[in-house]
């Protein structure tokens, strides 16, 4: 739902040459005669859609097994995507100017280096097939590169938790909860994956029981959210 909102709605004003239209959802998205940050905005978005995307099709059991090459290549395009995209973004967040205070655009900064640090990583284990490591370290970048998502996703959950905004101001939009989601959207995804990773090395039970148990509610959380994401956000644009 995310790909296709970033296509439709960015995509169409972009090929339609309307890239004002783009600062309606990203306050200084476009400006007349910024040629570089115009670049870095255009980057991150298209980046973004072919790195989410990309990634999904990297978890798919079936490609890793039956089109290794595909997935090689693939796994490649999609650490180059978001080396780069995460770069455009932190860019625009420290020289143009972005939504939000401090402490939000030091989580992103934390969240550009931690994807830099896992796409190296998981790029090394691979190099040395060290397929078990390569693996693990691919599934953090996931997390990582997704952190983006995951606060579109958490925030709306937490908007209709709610009953609306709480623990911040939508029209400057900062906050304590956003200043708090803005590290919390990629380090829990981390912590739950690293529970993940526990529970399947472990035989015990009780442990995969209860990891499983976190997986399904959190899965339940994160459907909700991407629904109203996709009512509240990103629908609306799509066809407007």
């Amino acid at each position: 739902m995310f790909v296709a909102y970033l296509l439709a709605f960015y995509g169409r004003h972009g090929v339609a040459g309307d890239f004002e239209a783009w600062n309606r959802v990203v306050p200084h998205a476009h400006r007349a005669g910024d040629t570089l940050g115009n670049t870095a905005m255009a980057l991150h978005v298209a980046l973004a859609a072919l790195v989410i995307a990309g990634g999904l099709l990297q978890l798919l059991p079936w490609l890793r097994q039956r089109l290794a090459g595909v997935h090689r290549w693939n796994g490649r395009i999609y650490m180059l995507g978001a080396l780069v995209a995460s770069g455009a973004g932190l860019y625009m967040v420290w020289m143009r100017g972005a939504v939000g205070d401090m402490g939000q655009h030091l989580g992103l900064t934390l969240n550009a280096v931690l994807i830099w640090g896992f796409a190296a990583l998981a790029w090394q284990a691979a190099r040395r097939r060290q397929f078990v490591a390569h693996r693990r370290c691919a599934m953090r970048l996931f997390m990582v590169v997704s952190g983006v998502w995951f606060f579109r996703v958490g925030l709306m959950f937490w908007i209709l938790v709610n009953g609306g905004p709480a623990g911040f101001d939508p029209d400057s939009f900062t906050g304590p909860f956003l200043t708090m989601l803005a590290f919390v959207d990629y380090l829990l995804p981390l912590a739950v994956l690293e529970l993940y990773f526990l529970a399947e090395s472990q035989a015990g039970a009780k442990l995969r029981l209860a990891v499983a148990t976190l997986l399904v509610g959190l899965s339940v959380a994160i459907g909700v959210g991407a629904t109203m994401a996709a009512i509240g956000m990103w629908f609306p644009r799509m066809v407007g």
